[in-house]
């Protein structure tokens, strides 16, 4: 494809997955399309997110560096949003090639390049709490994630910190750490998927829902509490970014709503909106997470109000309902097939 013509391509990495593939949608829905998708395209659980996006090249991620040199003076935006995000896997290697070691490649080649850069971070990397969940600076050296997902994301945080400190940053980029996402377009995340996408299933297929049981004694069962964020908003968030690139704004920042609320909320919101009455049991959490979940998540989001993020946040209710209603009833994707 000659590509010649075109100079301000945007580039999404992880295209092909949940988020990405959302980004990819509203940035259609704006009038982008000069989007380059990149991803291991091969998954065909994964396919339906992005059959109908219009974009002008999808490339693998392994070719991706290799299509960037030549084509870096064409791109003027790069969202570095792939990524493995299993909070169960064991392997260290797997994260510190595609969590760290390739983030870092995408970085060097924002520096050299000129390009902005927003990436997706995590609130794994809050871990338990105990250094609270402001996004400051200051406290991720401190940090102890529960995972090695969670550390994965550190660790990528604490080495772009330190590249900044020494001069060697895109001259815009931001770490958007990520709350819990739910919405469209994350059919293929198997156990990852969200409690919303799970609610949906069990209800269709036995009337009922299955909620892990507390095994922390200040938690009630259903009433572990996180911070669930629409993918819709999201996006927002992503849009501002790509419009706001202010160097002086750099840095890490939250990606919830500021409002945390229970896993009973949740599943009970997507009884509300198949119009059910809640049938809703427990079930001890599984061995291999158990020691590694997080009880309460919320983001502090004075941080990105301060650069002048104002869009509201859907409420719970209200994006259950669009989730369910337009995506779910009807097996749809947001910009791409059923």
């Amino acid at each position: 494809m000659d590509l010649s013509y075109i100079w301000h391509m945007i580039v999404i990495t992880g295209s092909a997955g949940f988020i990405g593939s959302a980004l990819a949608a509203r940035l259609n829905e704006a009038r982008y399309f000069d989007l380059v998708l990149v991803d291991d395209f091969s998954r065909v659980d994964k396919a339906p997110n992005h059959a109908d996006l219009k974009c002008v090249q999808r490339v693998d991620r392994l070719a991706f560096f290799d299509w960037l040199e030549v084509n870096e003076n064409q791109v003027q935006f790069i969202f570095h949003l792939g990524a493995r995000t299993d909070t169960a896997e064991q392997d260290r290697a797997i994260f510190d090639d595609l969590n760290v070691s390739y983030s870092q490649r995408i970085w060097n080649a924002c520096v050299e390049y000129g390009l902005p850069l927003v990436y997706a971070s995590s609130a794994a990397t809050y871990g338990a709490g105990e250094c609270g969940f402001r996004d400051e600076h200051s406290i991720v050296e401190a940090l102890k994630p529960l995972n090695l997902y969670g550390e994965s994301k550190n660790d990528f945080d604490r080495w772009s910190l330190a590249q900044a400190a020494e001069g060697h940053a895109p001259y815009f980029w931001t770490g958007l750490k990520f709350f819990n996402v739910f919405g469209p377009n994350e059919y293929h995340k198997g156990r990852m998927a969200s409690v919303v996408f799970h609610t949906y299933n069990q209800v269709k297929e036995t009337g009922g829902m299955t909620l892990f049981r507390s095994h922390n004694s200040d938690y009630l069962d259903g009433e572990q509490t996180r911070d669930f964020v629409y993918v819709k908003d999201v996006t927002e968030v992503c849009y501002f970014l790509m419009h706001h690139r202010q160097n002086s704004s750099s840095g890490l920042y939250n990606l919830g709503t500021g409002k945390a609320r229970t896993f009973l909320d949740l599943a009970e919101g997507t009884f509300r909106a198949l119009k059910r009455e809640p049938n809703i049991s427990f079930v001890d959490t599984p061995e291999d997470i158990r020691g590694t979940y997080q009880y309460f998540t919320e983001a502090d989001m004075s941080k990105l109000r301060s650069i002048g993020y104002d869009s509201e946040f859907h409420t719970l209710e209200a994006a259950i309902e669009d989730y369910v209603k337009n995506y779910l009833v009807t097996s749809s994707r947001w910009g791409g097939s059923a």
